[in-house]
């Protein structure tokens, strides 16, 4: 079997509509959903409250160590199943990101919230139940804590009227309700994750989105061929940092490119290529830096085309000959890319 690529997309041009669904059902059904994820949330809380432990773990909730840093996750893949646009590949891309997280990097399993289409998990990523986890993500967050926020899905762009934006256009994710809730901006996302971080927490973001370049509104932008960190401050001057801590954007692409949803580097099930080629650079390299990642993500997308592995022809007729996509890596700081080790 060939093998595919492809983001949907770009074929149509998205109506923002109502469905045939009146707008009392989606609210029903938001509520509803709402509500599964109050409850997954509280029963995590009872859980924890019901375990006797020693003091000092009340400032480690999520560790079973008292003495470790605390972490935890929120990993979202929307699949928009009922759509023409549907993306193949996002399942299976939330269940290798929690098995690193989980295998690799030590997350305890009761700290990861995942939200997919699947019913299986602890909710639906609508508008309101996604708002809901990023705030959950960052709530409480102390000195030591370790966030990680896993995006696999649709992106898309539109005109920026804040003039919060170098390139005039905000970021956006799309959850599953989006054409009806709207998309959750660039804006919303650095303020409900990026500003509360304190001193000494630091924050992960994989984003395996079309146009998700800075997505987090990051103040810097690693460019990998000048090899420098380039000023991504908002014209108009508003404060996009933390609250000392620290955030890490990894992302699939630029703010002008698309990413792929492919089975041509897995060899069987479609996934997204960013988050492939990510898990197998942190599995081949465990203490990987930055600068070693940016390097092997592009060197593996490039090898892919060269070898034919990605239908390069079509891929130039839909990117416009453009690349196909270049993962990018922004930050609330500047750091030494090629000292500094990636752990989540």
């Amino acid at each position: 079997m060939a093998p595919t690529v492809g983001c949907n997309f770009w074929k149509e041009i998205i109506r923002c509509e109502r469905t045939e669904q009146s707008s009392q059902d989606n609210g029903d059904r938001v509520g509803s959903l709402a509500m599964h994820l109050k409850r997954k949330l509280s029963g995590i809380g009872s859980s924890i409250a019901a375990s006797p432990k020693p003091a000092a773990s009340k400032l480690n909730p999520w560790s079973s160590n008292p003495g470790h840093p605390r972490k935890r996750a929120f990993l979202c893949g929307v699949s928009y199943k009922e759509f023409k646009f549907k993306l193949k590949g996002v399942t299976t891309d939330v269940k290798c990101m929690k098995s690193l997280l989980l295998d690799q990097f030590n997350f305890p399993s009761e700290s990861v919230l995942v939200l997919t289409e699947e019913g299986s998990h602890d909710g639906i990523p609508t508008k309101a139940n996604m708002q809901k986890a990023l705030k959950w993500l960052v709530e409480d967050c102390q000195s030591g804590d370790s966030l990680v926020f896993y995006f696999s899905g649709h992106g898309l762009r539109q005109p920026d009227f804040d003039e919060d934006e170098l390139d005039g256009f905000d970021e956006t994710l799309c959850p599953v309700d989006f054409k009806t809730h709207g998309m959750i901006l660039d804006n919303e996302i650095n303020a409900t994750i990026v500003r509360p971080l304190k001193q000494g927490v630091k924050l992960h973001a994989i984003i395996d989105a079309c146009h998700s370049g800075t997505v987090l509104d990051l103040e810097h932008v690693y460019n990998r061929i000048q090899q420098r960190w380039v000023d991504n401050k908002p014209p108009s001057g508003a404060y996009k940092g933390t609250s000392g801590g620290l955030a890490i954007c990894i992302s699939a692409c630029a703010d002008d490119q698309m990413a792929a949803d492919t089975n041509a580097l897995t060899g069987k099930e479609m996934a997204g290529a960013l988050t492939t080629l990510f898990i197998q650079a942190i599995k081949e390299t465990p203490r990987i830096t930055y600068g070693e990642l940016l390097c092997e993500l592009q060197k593996k997308i490039e090898d892919a085309k060269i070898t034919g592995c990605l239908n390069v022809g079509i891929l130039d007729k839909m990117f416009r000959r453009r690349l196909l996509q270049e993962a990018q890596l922004s930050s609330s700081e500047e750091f030494d890319v090629n000292d500094k080790i990636l752990e989540l």
